[in-house]
């Protein structure tokens, strides 16, 4: 395969991913964030002690986190058709990598709540403050530079799961690889996908360090 007939797949492979990527990564963080402060909140000990809310919160992220990606995928197909109109293409994959993604970052956020100086929080409640108070003003702003730690490595997590999406082929240099580089035996397919997988998650890893850095340097 020459030049001339390989960017335009590397390039629409790789806009693809990022498509995937930008948009799971959204939905992961919208659905996984309020579950990780409802975790953190609804503990026994904790400022709204809901223990079985919380156990039963806890049970769903465990069981989504111990389950492997590429069975995740298979058993969302019916779902993900239902939802989408079909299985095949990038929109369609965003469905199970996202739900495959959420359990794994509301764990990040509820260990990094964690880390917040309980002191803050007994500040504010100490001046008639309240729970949205507490979220607001100690949890969310203190555990930022960790939150943006967690988000970084969701991201490069999901550049992972966008590539496994080509097995049921959910576009993207997932799909690529598989149709071009696996099934034609394209050696120039494999490496040139890997190359621009391996420049993405660099790229996403430095920038989120950096990010962290220099938040963590205001702080």
């Amino acid at each position: 395969m020459s030049w001339e007939d390989l960017w335009p797949l590397l390039l629409n492979g790789t806009l693809e991913t990022v498509y995937m990527v930008a948009l799971a990564s959204l939905f992961t963080v919208l659905i996984g964030l309020p579950l990780g402060v409802i975790l953190f909140l609804s503990r026994r000990n904790g400022l709204f002690p809901l223990p079985r809310v919380n156990a039963l919160l806890g049970a769903v992220v465990n069981f989504g986190r111990s389950l492997p990606f590429i069975v995740l995928l298979i058993a969302l197909i019916p779902f993900t058709r239902l939802l989408i109109g079909t299985t095949l293409g990038s929109t369609a994959a965003i469905v199970p990598i996202t739900l495959g993604a959420f359990p794994f970052f509301a764990r990040l956020t509820e260990s990094a709540l964690d880390e917040v100086d309980y002191g803050r929080i007994e500040a504010i409640l100490s001046m008639g403050g309240n729970v949205w108070h507490v979220i607001a003003k100690a949890l969310l702003p203190e555990a930022l530079p960790t939150l943006l730690a967690g988000i970084t490595l969701t991201v490069v997590m999901l550049i992972g799961f966008s590539s496994m999406a080509g097995v049921i082929g959910g576009g993207g240099l997932g799909d690529l690889a598989i149709r071009y580089g696996y099934q034609r035996f394209n050696d120039q397919v494999m490496v040139g996908t890997v190359v621009i997988l391996l420049a993405m998650v660099q790229g996403v890893q430095m920038a989120g360090d950096r990010l962290v850095r220099r938040l963590a340097h205001r702080r």
